[in-house]
C-alpha cells in the first residue's frame, strides 16, 4: 500500500492560455481540486510555497480553507521555505489551521530553494548570523519550530493579565498536541536527510537533489532513503518515520494527455541550483498505462517511500487535474499494488 496525493506548485499567469489567471484563481481552484481528489479517494492535497512569484505563497489561510471543505485528505506543504518564516509565529499558524482540519496537516518544511528576487528573505526581516549561511540559518528557523512544537512553557507570565493564565511559564496557542509528528523536512542531499532523521521530522524527497554520485537520479534518491531510515533507527525513535517521493506521472488515456504529454520520454537533468551546487533533476513519466507500469516499477525510490505526490499542472484547471489524478488511481495504483 502507499499513499497517493497531489503536490501543486499553484502557477498563475493572465495568459489566455491559462485555466488559473489570477492569484484568486489559483486558491479557489486548489480547494476545488482538493475536493475533488478526497472525492476520487486520493490520499493527500500538497502545495508549494514561493514568494515573490505569481504561484501559491503564504500556506496556511489555503490550507484551512482545504481543511475545512474536506473531511479525510491529508493537507500539506512541499514546502515552506523556513528562511522567511518567523517560527514562534507559524506555531499559531499552524496550530490553528491543524485544528481546523481535525489533525489531517502534514507540513513539509526546509532551507528552501533559490528564488525569484536576491535574498528574498531579507526583506522579510531576517539575515543569517554571524558565520551563518542563509541555509544555516533556515534550518535554525526549523529547529526552533520543531523544538516549540512540543508545547512547553517559556514565557514569564504578566502578573496582571488582562484574563487570567494558567500556572507556569505559558506557550503560544493554539496548539495542536500531534502536529509535531506530522512535521516533514525537504531534503536536497544525503546530509541533510540524516540530520532530518536525528530530529525527527519525516523525509519529502522532490525531483531535485545534489548530484552526490553521478548516478541516475533514481538510484541516488533511494540512497538517500536508506540513509535517513539508517539514522532514524540510530537515533533511537519509537514511531515509523514516513517518506514521501514527488513525480510528474501522466497516464496517457485519451487525446487530452497524448497532447499535452505525448512528446517522448523525459530523462534525468543536470544543472546547478547555485554557483556551487551541481544538483541532479529527476525524469518524468508519460505513456499508455501498460508501458507506464513496467517504467515506475523500475524507480527504486518510488518503491522506497510510503507515499507518492503526483506533481500537476494546476494551469490547466481542475476537471483536468482530478482527470490525472484518477488515471493514476485507476490504472496504475492497483496493478503497482499500491491498492
Amino acid at each position: 500500500m502507499k499513499k497517493i496525493g497531489f503536490l501543486s506548485f499553484g502557477h498563475w499567469t493572465p495568459s489566455p492560455q491559462s485555466q488559473a489567471r489570477s492569484a484568486a484563481d489559483v486558491l479557489l481552484q486548489s480547494i476545488d481540486l482538493a475536493v475533488a481528489a478526497e472525492e476520487l479517494g486520493a490520499d493527500g492535497a500538497y502545495f508549494r510555497v514561493h514568494h515573490f512569484a505569481r504561484q501559491l505563497a503564504s500556506p496556511f489561510p489555503l490550507l484551512a480553507a482545504v481543511g475545512a471543505r474536506t473531511s479525510r485528505i491529508e493537507i500539506g506543504t512541499a514546502v515552506i521555505d523556513m528562511r522567511y518564516e518567523n517560527p514562534l509565529y507559524m506555531i499559531e499558524d499552524a496550530g490553528a489551521a491543524d485544528l481546523i482540519a481535525g489533525g489531517r496537516l502534514q507540513l513539509g518544511i526546509s532551507r528552501g530553494s533559490p528564488e525569484q528576487v536576491i535574498d528574498g528573505w531579507r526583506y522579510f526581516g531576517y539575515q543569517p548570523g554571524e558565520g551563518e549561511t542563509d541555509a544555516d540559518m533556515g534550518r535554525r528557523h526549523a529547529q526552533i519550530f520543531f523544538d516549540m512544537l512540543r508545547g512547553q512553557g517559556f514565557a514569564q507570565p504578566n502578573p496582571r493579565p488582562m484574563f487570567p493564565n494558567p500556572p507556569g511559564l505559558l506557550r503560544l496557542e493554539p496548539l495542536s498536541e500531534s502536529l509535531r509528528e506530522r512535521i516533514w523536512w525537504g531534503a536536497g542531499s544525503n546530509a541533510t536527510a540524516v540530520w532530518a532523521a536525528k530530529l525527527g521530522m519525516n523525509l519529502q524527497s522532490s525531483t531535485l537533489k545534489s548530484d552526490e554520485t553521478g548516478e541516475a537520479f533514481h538510484i541516488q534518491q533511494a540512497a538517500q532513503i536508506r540513509a535517513y531510515r539508517a539514522a532514524w533507527k540510530e537515533a533511537g525513535h519509537t514511531r515509523e518515520p514516513r517518506v514521501s517521493v514527488s513525480r510528474s506521472i501522466f497516464a496517457l488515456v485519451d487525446d487530452r494527455d497524448r497532447a499535452y504529454f505525448g512528446n517522448g520520454q523525459e530523462e534525468d537533468q543536470i544543472g546547478f541550483i547555485d554557483e556551487r551546487t551541481r544538483a541532479i533533476f529527476g525524469r518524468g513519466y508519460a505513456a499508455e498505462p501498460d508501458k507506464l507500469i513496467e517504467q515506475i516499477k523500475t524507480d527504486e525510490a518510488i518503491a522506497e517511500a510510503d507515499t507518492l505526490l503526483l506533481t500537476v499542472p494546476n494551469q490547466l484547471g481542475v476537471a483536468y487535474n482530478a482527470h490525472v489524478i484518477e488515471s493514476i488511481l485507476t490504472h496504475v495504483a492497483p496493478a503497482m499494488g499500491w491498492r
